[in-house]
């Protein structure tokens, strides 16, 4: 089974890659996906042979909490947990600011030495309050053979410490006895800490805002039911229900669980959040209802078919927490890269403090630590790792608030290359007419085949119907290519000759007769109202009978893969440019300058939070627009 957790702990690439290497290795796991923004991870695993409690038991080994119990609130955890890290970054600045008073004066000490020893101790509170996160983090990784970001902050902060506390008893009769100059960097230890608790404030801060859809969409459901008992009517929680309850709803009120109407009761339903559709649909005795909705009018009553996880709302939920959590091709690359990007970077630390000391000798041993120090400080994994899933959160929840379900990342990224699109007939570009006189044209069909022709999309309109309906129905929709009398098996070749031709190929159909065509489509899609067995088969689903949410699902998908590409190209432009300079480069060319430990620390965590911000500009671009939105 699959099934998505919340995981604590995690704050960078390598976060992810050990807590994947970990479940992956867990007895029982097939697989393994890790969403970093939302700080979940997607397991596959054989239920007979492994437990969440067993798999939350083999995570803790390596320092990750894995939420398991249904009583553990997260939100409640990451929110304690976001206001620990505000009071320890708060408390680190006005450690930083004491440093810094005390180093340029502004607090006189009498001496040298007495600064020197009143730093050291604001420094070492610092580092054991405000900093002890990072280094009991490092230490779980390396009992583990792995590393991550706490790892180089803990390594940077603890040099740049012992270096000093080494200068403060020893400076004058070690370096002096040799006419050497020496300092302390006790401001740069605890500026560290202070510019990473800073950003990462700032990330989570940001990353709440990438989960909104998923938070949305949990809203529309309510805590507690009336349960009609015997003519008596009480509430109770929603976990209580059962199928075969009799549920009573009224107006304003939103439906629990899906169900049917019972005999004699009647009502009017606003299902926009569900299907799109802008008009309260009327519903009689023996309709569904779906859970979320709204009532308009009338008190009704139903009973409970599907309860729990098992309502179209809570498949919805599960299915964006899925693509949300899923890996695109190119995040496959980013992830070899950054599972061995901080022992690289450990490596260049130790290859730019060698290489120092080898031209400079004992002369530049402090030049050696800062730049060693630098190194270790200003190398970001952490953009690496939030630039794809970042981008591919906000673009799927995005597509999930305008009624877009995309089932993983590859479809989302495929999607921008479609160029030609084999579509059904009856049921996707057609309906049947409400009294019944034949069928009518979806509303706003021929405008996404105009908008789908604009975008260079050739499309195919195939149906096992008579030739003079297909035709006329093809025109109607302004589509030129059509096919009739055509088998499941047709579609089938249709597809499989154009992929043969070089093109990207896109299939939308409703029916089980779709499902060989939509399996052998680069990508699938399928409508809401369509059959179980085409929505499985289909990796994206359209809630509602707009089909202009179709150009708006490729046009989403360019832009997404157009923001995970600047995220990208910024990420790895930042860590090559930076570390070189951080490591003293600028010194080769005459320039006796250099990124110093502090100001490392601070495009560090603006490298961070950079990325995630840029991937939030798709909430506001205006790339889709909710189809009930246009239709109101």
């Amino acid at each position: 089974m699959k099934k998505t957790f919340a995981v604590l702990g995690m704050m960078c690439a390598g976060c992810a890659a050990s807590v994947e290497k970990k479940l992956k290795t867990t007895e029982g796991v097939t697989d393994a996906a890790v969403n970093l923004p939302a700080r979940t991870v997607l397991v596959e695993y054989d239920e007979h042979r492994t437990s969440p409690e067993q798999l939350q038991a083999s995570l803790a080994q390596v320092g990750y909490d894995l939420v398991v119990e249904q009583d553990r609130n997260v939100e409640a955890i990451e929110r304690r947990s976001w206001q620990r890290i505000l009071r320890q970054a708060l408390l680190s600045w006005g450690f930083a600011l004491m440093v810094m008073l005390v180093a340029m004066g502004y607090i006189p000490m009498g001496n040298r030495n007495t600064e020197n020893q009143v730093m050291l101790v604001i420094a070492l509170l610092n580092l054991c309050y405000c900093g002890r996160s990072f280094y009991c983090n490092a230490a779980r990784q390396l009992l583990h053979r792995s590393a991550n970001m706490d790892t180089l902050v803990a390594l940077s902060t603890g040099i740049s410490f012992v270096f000093s506390s080494f200068n403060t008893f020893w400076g004058d009769s070690f370096w002096g006895a040799r006419g050497m100059a020496w300092h302390t960097y006790y401001d740069a230890s605890v500026m560290i800490i202070s510019f990473v608790l800073t950003g990462r404030l700032l990330e989570e801060r940001a990353k709440h805002n990438t989960a909104s859809a998923i938070r949305a969409l949990m809203g529309l459901t309510p805590k507690t039911a009336h349960l009609v008992v015997d003519d008596t009517v009480s509430d109770v929680m929603l976990a209580a229900l059962q199928q075969g309850d009799t549920i009573e709803v009224r107006p304003g009120e939103k439906v629990p669980v899906d169900g049917t109407i019972i005999p004699d009761c009647r009502t009017s339903i606003d299902e926009s959040m569900i299907t799109g559709e802008a008009v309260a649909v009327e519903k009689a005795p023996g309709d569904k209802v779906l859970a979320g909705t709204i009532v308009k009018e009338g008190t009704f009553r139903f009973t409970a078919e599907e309860v729990g996880q098992q309502t179209v709302l809570s498949q919805m939920i599960r299915m964006v927490e899925e693509a949300q959590g899923s890996k695109a091709p190119v995040q496959r690359v980013v992830d070899h890269v950054a599972a061995v990007f901080v022992p690289a970077v450990g490596l260049i630390a130790v290859a730019t403090f060698l290489l120092w000391y080898l031209i400079g000798g004992s002369n530049c041993l402090p030049q050696a630590v800062i730049s060693a120090v630098s190194v270790l400080v200003i190398a970001c994994p952490c953009a690496m790792g939030l630039a794809t899933p970042t981008a591919l959160m906000v673009g799927i929840g995005k597509a999930a608030e305008a009624g877009i379900l995309i089932k993983d990342a590859t479809a989302l990224e495929l999607l921008r290359n479609v160029d030609c699109m084999v579509v059904d007939k009856t049921g996707t570009m057609t309906l049947p007419s409400p009294d019944g006189q034949g069928e009518q044209l979806k509303p706003f069909a021929r405008e996404a085949v105009e908008e789908l022709h604009k975008m260079g999309i050739t499309l195919y309109m195939m149906s096992g119907d008579k030739e003079e309906r297909v035709r006329h129905w093809a025109q109607e929709a302004g589509i030129s290519h059509y096919k009739w009398q055509v088998l499941p098996q047709d579609k089938d070749d249709a597809v499989k000759a154009l992929q043969q031709e070089g093109r990207h190929v896109a299939m939308v159909g409703d029916g089980i007769n779709d499902s060989q065509a939509l399996a052998r489509a680069d990508v699938s899609i399928a409508m809401g109202r369509g059959t179980d067995v085409a929505m499985d088969v289909a990796q994206v689903t359209l809630m509602g009978d707009d089909l202009r949410r179709i150009p708006d699902a490729i046009r989403l998908s360019r832009r997404t893969v157009a923001m995970i590409r600047q995220n990208l190209f910024w990420a790895f432009i930042y860590n090559m440019v930076c570390i070189p300079l951080a490591a003293g480069l600028p010194y080769g060319f005459g320039a006796h300058w250099q990124i110093t430990p502090m100001w490392a620390s601070a495009l560090m965590a603006c490298s961070s939070v950079s990325v995630v911000l840029n991937s939030l500009r798709l909430k506001r671009s205006n790339t889709v627009i909710p189809s009930f939105t246009k239709q109101a």
